[in-house]
């Protein structure tokens, strides 16, 4: 399972740089405008200058709206800037249909830019809460597409998590489908150390996090901290290692 980190600027990235042997990909963000807000090219640009080069850096589009020009437009932009994985979130796709015209664009534009860009089609695990795409769609979504992984976060951040919307038996069918699909699976929203047992059990390739290596548990007010990124990245190998011993592991 890769650790995905989210720092909101330049300064949380340093502090992702200290730590960058516990983790697999930085992700660039902009908090304040979303669970997936974009964040400006240059913080791009200055964050990839600032971690270590062999580790990719990720940057999401935005919660974006159902207009494929603009969206690809965007990801372009991101991919322009320094990231080589590009995450979208379809907030504004109420139909599958949409949601796959959005990713088709998306990939096109990216991949002829740099053919070994990745592309990452996000859901929502509260979809009914904000009336977007069912989150066990996206696997198919992403496929069809021809993005790399699908995704789940939370839209809504308000103290809920991602197993509060999405039961771990959902999540587990999630993760199912996009490996059929031949997809990495992501999931993210809130995620604690008490969620890594139950996502290692699902076979979960990437975990991304903001809040459980902030100080005080906050991804709004609380910084990135290298020491809470070792830690948790501590837990994740205890648990994947405690996995890879049990016999139904084997």
């Amino acid at each position: 399972m890769l650790l995905l980190i989210s720092p909101d600027g330049v300064e949380e990235a340093l502090a992702c740089a200290k730590a960058a042997e516990h983790l697999d990909i930085v992700d660039v963000k902009k908090p304040d405008e979303g669970s997936l807000g974009a964040n400006y090219p240059w913080v791009i640009r200055e964050i990839r200058e600032a971690v270590p080069a062999d580790k990719p850096v990720s940057a999401t589009v935005g919660d974006v709206p159902y207009k494929p020009g603009t969206v690809a437009q965007a990801a372009l932009g991101a991919a322009v800037s320094g990231a080589t994985y590009i995450k979208v979130g379809l907030y504004g796709c109420t139909t599958p249909d949409q949601a796959i015209d959005v990713m088709r664009g998306v990939v096109r534009a990216v991949k002829d830019f740099r053919p070994d860009a990745f592309v990452v089609a996000s859901g929502y695990a509260d979809a009914h809460r904000i009336g977007c795409v069912n989150p066990l769609a996206l696997p198919d979504i992403a496929r069809r597409s021809g993005s790399d992984a699908a995704m789940l976060d939370t839209a809504i951040k308000d103290g809920t998590r991602l197993f509060d919307h999405v039961s771990p038996e959902a999540c587990a069918e999630f993760v199912r489908l996009a490996h059929g699909a031949g997809l990495l699976a992501a999931l993210a929203g809130s995620v604690r150390t008490a969620d890594l047992a139950t996502l290692t059990r699902i076979g979960t390739d990437i975990v991304g996090v903001r809040g459980a290596v902030c100080e005080g548990g906050d991804r709004n007010t609380g910084r990135i901290r290298p020491r809470l990124v070792a830690a948790f990245r501590a837990e994740m190998d205890r648990h994947a290692r405690e996995h890879a011993a049990t016999p139904a592991a084997s």
